[in-house]
């Protein structure tokens, strides 16, 4: 059955099911309910928005999953399994999904993000991107750290399905998450400390460009990617904002809630090595140092100009964050 085949004589099915309530996955939730869509979520405790069917699975049982997701049109994989046991735990769970989405024959739309990238280059002919580039879908994926390449390797063997004629596959891919409920860069250990007007320690280099990805655009761009035929078989990028230095954001921040500029700092690679020998957290972290000690530019482009999407302004953008704090 090829692809073309399936979605041309399927009927069109109106179950959307989203995997994980994070950020991310309840908000599609609550954008496709707003359309009029029926939506389930499902999460290993049973978990997500109220007023949305919710239905307790663990992600990783495929015959458990594959019963969840029974007549989905699209799939959503928003799981989001503990940070320092990726290798451990993505495997089987995206084996379950590819199985599950298979069966529903349903559009599988992961969420991703660049770790399958890894670190630039750094002379000709070594894989990787030329930090003096942004990153596009293009990049080769040449991660070197477990979690990249357990990233990787999640896209190669979805699209290896997809070209098969298994089932259908796309992947969006967006930079560090920014908005209500993204607490990975920015967030609890730094929006209340800029409201109370108190420095800020941030990881890495300060005056390094960075892709910030406003997790509203997420939400369009995978909604997107889940009905529109011409998203299917390839990753994308999702449209965000013009680079920020970490110290620009929080510069921005200060500005937008009207209080006084704070000092922000560096967190240095040594103090990253050292808390790593007694927090998990900041052991992984370290995978994923040169993010922080680089330029890391991402190029949405690609989808903006397919699919006509424009990222939220970064004022609207910095409004969110801050009331999210505030309420």
């Amino acid at each position: 059955m090829t692809h073309e085949t399936s979605a041309a004589s399927r009927p069109q099915a109106d179950l959307h099911v989203v995997v994980g309530a994070g950020p991310i996955g309840s908000g599609i939730a609550q954008a496709l309910v707003a359309q009029g869509q029926r939506v389930r979520v499902v999460t290993r405790s049973g978990s997500g928005p109220e007023g949305i069917e919710r239905v307790a699975a663990d992600a990783a049982d495929q015959a458990a999953l594959i019963a969840a997701t029974k007549g989905a049109a699209v799939i959503y994989n928003c799981a989001n399994p503990p940070y320092h046991r990726w290798p451990e735990l993505w495997p089987p769970i995206a084996r379950s999904l590819l199985g599950a989405a298979q069966s529903a024959d349903a559009v599988l739309v992961t969420i991703s993000n660049l770790y399958g990238y890894g670190p630039a280059s750094r002379s000709i002919g070594q894989p990787g991107y030329d930090i003096g580039h942004p990153m596009t879908e293009q990049t080769p994926l040449a991660a070197t750290g477990p979690k990249g390449r357990v990233r990787a390797q999640m896209w190669r063997d979805a699209l290896a399905a997809h070209e098969a004629g298994r089932l259908r596959a796309v992947e969006v891919r967006g930079s560090d998450y920014v908005g209500p409920g993204a607490n990975a860069v920015l967030g609890d250990r730094v929006v209340p400390r800029v409201l109370k007007g108190q420095a800020v320690t941030m990881i890495g280099r300060t005056d390094r460009a960075r892709t910030w990805t406003f997790t509203g655009d997420m939400v369009t761009m995978a909604i997107t990617a889940g009905r529109d035929p011409m998203a299917w078989g390839r990753a994308w990028h999702v449209p965000s904002g013009p680079p920020r230095t970490q110290r620009q954001v929080v510069s921005d921040l200060a500005s937008a809630a009207g209080v006084k500029q704070v000092p922000v700092r560096a967190l240095p690679a040594s103090v990253l090595f050292a808390a790593g020998v007694v927090s998990p957290l900041m052991r992984e972290l370290r995978e994923t140092e040169y993010q922080f000690r680089q330029d890391f530019v991402m190029d949405g482009s690609a989808a903006a100009e397919t699919f006509g999407l424009e990222p939220a302004s970064w004022d609207f953008v910095a409004e969110k964050i801050l009331s999210s704090y505030r309420d």
